[in-house]
């Protein structure tokens, strides 16, 4: 078992050196994190706000991002049905160094991007997330994608950790909110997908900032149901990210509450020669017992962008997953094929 560091009051984010002053994990945002604290160039500067909103037969990634060399606004949409699909396109800015205007808070702030193709605004005044915007030219069709969600009821807590890099100056602030409730709509080429309250939708927030190294590798899952009693069940999982002695985000949400856990691993099938096979039925299994379930993929999403020196080669795969998960009480919580997601990822950024 790993130590778990929480912190559990108010404090600056990075010391004097600009390094992380605390590492651990918390239940909320407790750290404060001022991007004039730190002591790396523009161009290492990564800053995020990713919503996943999705249900049972269709998802909705949305992504706002500045990375100093670039900034994104994307766009991927899934169909989990009997004919499933993916559609993945983005508008890309270069060298914004900062000037997106991402918040230095995930608790409220707005942020909006406009490019050649796209529009997109993220608005949060603390009680609601308004996600609104459009995409031309979605997927070359010469069609516009737009959508309008919003998303209420956020969770008392979540999952946020603060992670050093083995490089000075070098760290990774992370909040995970799982279970949001959502609403709204998406449109491309003639078709309408709706999320509501009646279809079960939820919603995440991956809101990331940090000055990276160069060279990662890492593993996320994440995942939220509604299951028979009413309540919202979640999950989030990953390694990877970092220096990792003084917190795992490995975490449980139910009912608005997170419960940690430690260790948890991702079991990919590989083939003879060690190549990972992402649409082969993974497992994850944990080493304190508390989240151990099987996954049948129906999606690998691929996005990769590849020039040689730099590069983002995602396998965001989502599908089904089913199996058990033991909350702090030792209140067991089971599953079965509910869709969620699960990625590796390489980039050199």
């Amino acid at each position: 078992m790993s130590k778990q560091h929480e912190i559990t009051a108010p404090q600056p984010l990075l010391d004097a050196k600009g390094n992380i002053a605390e590492p651990g994990f918390a239940k909320k945002l407790y750290w404060q994190y001022d991007r004039k604290a730190i002591k790396a160039g523009k161009m290492r500067i990564k800053e995020w706000d990713y919503y996943y909103i999705g249900n049972q037969e269709v998802g909705l990634c949305l992504t706002i991002s500045d990375v100093g060399y670039a900034s994104t606004a994307s766009i991927s949409l899934l169909g989990f049905g009997d004919k499933p699909f993916q559609l993945n396109d983005g508008d890309m800015g270069i060298l914004p160094l900062g000037k997106v205007g991402m918040p230095n808070t995930s608790e409220k702030g707005d942020v909006s991007i406009k490019g050649k193709r796209a529009e997109m605004t993220f608005t949060n005044d603390g009680k609601t997330r308004h996600l609104f915007g459009k995409l031309e030219d979605y997927c070359k069709s010469g069609k516009p994608f737009t959508f309008d969600v919003l998303l209420t009821e956020f969770p008392e807590e979540s999952m946020v950790i603060a992670t050093p890099f083995d490089k000075k100056a070098h760290f990774y602030y992370n909040q995970k909110i799982n279970c949001m409730k959502a609403e709204g709509w998406c449109k491309f080429d003639g078709q309408e997908y709706h999320f509501g309250r009646d279809n079960g939708s939820l919603a995440t927030l991956d809101w990331g900032r940090g000055v990276w190294t160069y060279d990662n590798t890492w593993y996320w899952g994440s995942g939220q149901v509604e299951l028979e009693d009413g309540n919202t069940f979640g999950w989030n999982i990953g390694y990877g990210f970092g220096n990792t002695s003084a917190a795992t985000e490995n975490m449980l949400f139910y009912k608005g509450r997170s419960h940690k856990l430690d260790e948890v691993t991702f079991n990919i099938p590989k083939d003879d020669k060690g190549a990972y096979r992402y649409t082969d039925p993974w497992t994850f299994s944990s080493n304190d017992g508390r989240f151990e379930m099987s996954f049948v993929p129906v999606i690998d999403r691929q996005d990769p962008i590849d020039l040689g020196i730099m590069c983002m080669i995602p396998h965001q795969v989502f599908g089904r997953i089913s199996g058990k998960a033991v909350l702090d009480d030792g209140k067991v919580i089971e599953i079965k094929d509910k869709m969620c997601f699960a990625e590796h990822v390489h980039n050199k950024w």
